[in-house]
């Protein structure tokens, strides 16, 4: 064969490789920009919401204009801890396609923290800004709209809260006991009187974000050390349960006469036991949160990451609340103008009496530069040596009702077992140090960041506490005879 025709048959059979090379690459292009479209973009959200929220949530969403328009055919929630957030959204940055996107419930103090932690992003969309322009700024004194020191919106409201105890009328009715009205009458020794089978129901702060805002009232309410001794004998009174919802569960079974709750678990308890169970907003005072939802700046997203929080801040993503299973008060007061608004009168009728309640001027700032170190005492002191401290109350709660000390002993007994400030203890460190408020701030920062000191402390407070009870059960007896 001549030189002339290898080279003619050299270059058709290159020309033939190059071509279907050049399909082959052009049909892989087609092939991976079709599968994406095909897959569209999954949203990862981070949550303290139920699964009946984020259920109904996902399925409204995902058939709205605004998850067409941005191509969102998925979202994954994730129900996380709030003491593991900051990690798992930090490591979440180290995985490619696993960015989280959104932070949404949990209460303003967390959300603060992962602001000032910097891993809030600005709200810039055009959507979200077109939403908020008509969203309340504050409701009660409280803001709806935290802006970082830029002037930039970093976390808005999606829902509203307020905080108080939910009631059972005849468990209390049958057993002679008064309905709570304040926060220091879930503390009465009156309740103690059913021990060792409480009457009152609370959470565990370490494991609930809403009942750590209550206590943190409570503190604000009554200063540091008339405060914790609230706290303990409120505990000291109740079934400490490990979620919130448990409690409310307990209300509305009967197995307790009181609870604390957030208001939507009230206003639940209310619709499936009407006449039975009843919210109260305390009137020794309470506050109005709001519930964020933000932008995280892992979000491989964020142009989607935000239609999603325009949706859930709009009339249509409001309805959500509204649903009979939910029970929660929006931010969009306008939702209540739909037809599904108009037909829950009851949930507007309670939203015109949270936004008009006693509030307390509350610190968000204060709140947060102990509530770590306020989390884990409670766990240790009242949790952990709950049995003890329970035994001791009920001692000491029946020896007053039945007369057999005068009311000087049993407030001086009291402040023996619950006074912050006679609380004394030998650190991991070996250094002694009582639990005053600016020792809780002190250590507020390490006990987040460093979970050994943190365990050893929780340990050294709790062996403290039963050792404290057991003295206080001595005193007792001594005078009682």
């Amino acid at each position: 064969m001549s030189s002339n025709k290898i080279r003619a048959l050299t270059t058709t059979m290159l020309i033939i490789i190059i071509a279907i090379a050049v399909i082959g690459v052009a049909f892989g292009v087609y092939f991976t920009i079709t599968r994406r479209k095909e897959k569209g973009i999954v949203l990862r959200v981070i949550t303290r919401h139920g699964y009946d929220i984020l259920e109904k949530a996902k399925i409204s969403f995902l058939q709205s204009d605004y998850a067409k328009k941005y191509g969102i055919k998925d979202i994954m929630f994730m129900s996380v801890d709030p003491s593991e957030w900051i990690d798992i959204i930090r490591e979440s940055a180290q995985q490619p396609g696993r960015g989280i996107d959104v932070a949404w419930g949990g209460g303003p103090t967390l959300f603060d923290l992962l602001a000032r932690e910097g891993l809030l992003a600005p709200l810039e969309s055009e959507e979200v800004l077109d939403v908020v322009k008509d969203l309340p700024k504050e409701i009660a004194g409280s803001s709806m709209i935290r802006y970082s020191s830029e002037g930039k919106i970093i976390w808005v409201a999606a829902a509203i809260s307020s905080f108080g105890f939910t009631i059972n009328k005849d468990f209390l009715q049958e057993r002679n006991l008064p309905i709570p009205q304040a926060w220091r009458d879930l503390a009465n020794e009156t309740y103690a009187i059913t021990l060792p089978s409480p009457c009152i129901g609370t959470a565990d702060p370490t494991a609930s974000t809403s009942n750590t805002r209550m206590f943190e009232i409570i503190l604000q309410i009554y200063g540091w050390e008339e405060g914790w001794k609230v706290l303990t004998l409120l505990a000291a009174n109740a079934v400490i349960y490990s979620e919130s919802g448990l409690v409310r569960d307990a209300v509305m079974r009967g197995d307790i006469g009181a609870g604390t709750t957030i208001d939507f678990y009230g206003y639940t308890a209310q619709l499936k036991k009407p006449g039975i169970c009843i919210y109260i907003i305390p009137k020794d005072g309470s506050i109005v949160n709001g519930d964020p939802i933000a932008l995280l700046v892992t979000s491989e997203h964020p142009d989607a990451a935000q239609a999603f929080i325009a949706w859930v801040l709009s009339v249509d993503g409001q309805k959500i609340w509204l649903d009979e299973d939910i029970n929660r008060l929006p931010i969009n007061p306008k939702v209540f103008d739909t037809p599904e608004g108009r037909k829950r009168a009851d949930l507007k009728d309670s939203y015109e009496r949270t936004i008009k309640s006693t509030t307390i001027q509350f610190s968000e700032e204060l709140a947060l530069s102990y509530e770590e170190a306020m989390r884990w005492f409670f766990h240790a002191t009242l949790v952990k040596a709950h049995s003890e401290l329970q035994e001791t109350w009920r001692a000491l709660a029946i020896a007053r009702l039945q007369g057999k000390i005068s009311r000087e002993d049993f407030l001086k007994l009291i402040d023996e077992m619950a006074n912050p400030l006679k609380f004394k203890f030998k650190d991991p460190n070996g250094e002694w140090h009582t639990f005053t408020m600016e020792y809780a701030q002190s250590i507020n920062e390490k006990l987040l960041k460093d979970p050994e000191f943190r365990i050893k402390l929780v340990n050294t407070w709790r062996d403290a506490a039963k050792e404290r009870y057991a003295k206080v059960l001595e005193e007792l007896r001594k005078i009682t005879g």
